[in-house]
């Protein structure tokens, strides 16, 4: 099972601070830490550098596995040879992201480092640089996949090349994470704040939509909030979302929605029937779950538009109890009773929902 993640920038915080959110963070699930070397260089970054220390320290010492960024050029810096890792192996870290590649050669190599660091990749790029990785013999349990994030607005990645990249990796079995972005968290390691997620179209989505999106693509394992520090609350939101037993959509319900119609639509996970239409996804689980149950007709008048979520009422006799999404515009002949309407970020995450796949609907205030 994949892990979720938050990170840390040392250098803009303090260790009591960053202790603290470590802390808050763990109690919630969170295992991962990302956090990045890419800001200490010249005399600065050496002080800061017992910062740092400290910070990774603390982190594992709570059982965060900590993966810290870092370009060639910074080797040549910091004086260390991609054939010793000592260097990462003293900071305590579970390994390293090379933010930019090497030939292949070295990067397979640091996979079979004497200290079991984990050597993680650039996703992000889309070139043929894992291929170039395989033919050298990497160990591919030390060989980890993860995207960039993406501070400027409107320069993170497309979602079909986002998926396009991140097949080559699951090709090889190969371990993916990607990030998130928390609306409540001010900095990222350079002084831009317009959030830090991996896909463009989930820079202004709701946190637990952004992780259900990542894991509705199926190709990434673990889940990483870009930016620090986050609230609590959505610490506690991106959580949920993880670790829902299933991905899930959210929902406006209605007012008029009924004691029973909730409990079909919220309390229970629902299965894509595999011989799709092009107009409704349909669960027809609950239809044989709660026979005979009452369903009176309401709000069946109008056009259901594209997200409207519906419940096929007792006047559809056979039917009564089935659980529907709209794909496409159609009239209310007055058989479905609409419950609620998908919100607008999750109505884009519409497509990912495959026939046959299980997800979950969750219910939001309007």
């Amino acid at each position: 099972m994949g892990q979720i993640g938050i990170s840390l920038y040392p250098e803009q915080t303090t260790v009591a601070k960053a202790t603290a959110y470590l802390e808050m963070a763990h109690q919630l699930g969170y295992r991962r830490l990302f956090t990045s070397l890419l800001q200490l260089s010249g005399e600065k970054g050496r002080d800061q550098l017992a910062i740092f220390k400290a910070v990774v320290a603390k982190a594992t010492q709570l059982g965060f596995k900590t993966i810290v960024d870092i370009a060639p050029p910074l080797f040549s810096e910091l004086e260390i040879d991609y054939h010793d890792l000592s260097f990462f192996h003293e900071l305590g870290v579970w390994g390293l992201r090379l933010d930019e590649g090497f030939t292949g050669q070295e990067e397979a190599l640091m996979t079979h480092n004497q200290y079991g660091l984990k050597i993680e990749i650039n996703m992000s790029a889309g070139t043929n640089y894992v291929d170039a990785i395989m033919p050298f013999g990497p160990r591919l349990d030390n060989l980890l996949g993860c995207h960039n994030f993406y501070p400027q607005q409107y320069t993170g990645l497309g979602d079909e090349r986002f998926v396009a990249y991140s097949q080559k990796f699951r090709h090889y079995g190969i371990r993916t994470a990607a990030f998130v972005t928390a609306p409540s968290a001010d900095h990222g390691p350079w002084p831009i704040s317009e959030g830090l997620p991996t896909l463009e179209s989930d820079r202004d989505r709701a946190i637990a939509s952004q992780v259900h999106h990542l894991r509705l693509t199926e190709v990434i394992d673990d889940v990483l909030i870009g930016n620090a520090m986050a609230s609590e609350a959505d610490l506690h939101a991106a959580a949920l979302a993880f670790f829902c037993p299933y991905p899930a959509l959210r929902v406006h319900p209605t007012a008029a929605i009924s004691e029973l119609e909730t409990k079909i639509a919220f309390s229970e996970a629902h299965l894509y029937r595999g011989d799709a239409s092009d107009y409704l996804v349909r669960d027809t689980q609950p239809r044989v779950r709660y026979a005979g149950q009452a369903i009176p007709a309401h709000d069946t008048t109008g056009t259901l538009h594209r997200g409207d979520v519906v419940v096929v009422n007792e006047t559809y006799a056979r039917y009564a109890g089935e659980l529907q999404i709209v794909l496409r515009e159609l009239a209310n002949d007055g058989r479905r009773n609409k419950i609620g309407q998908l919100t607008d970020s999750d109505l884009d995450l519409l497509p990912l929902l495959k026939p046959w796949r299980t997800f979950m609907l969750k219910h939001v205030k309007s």
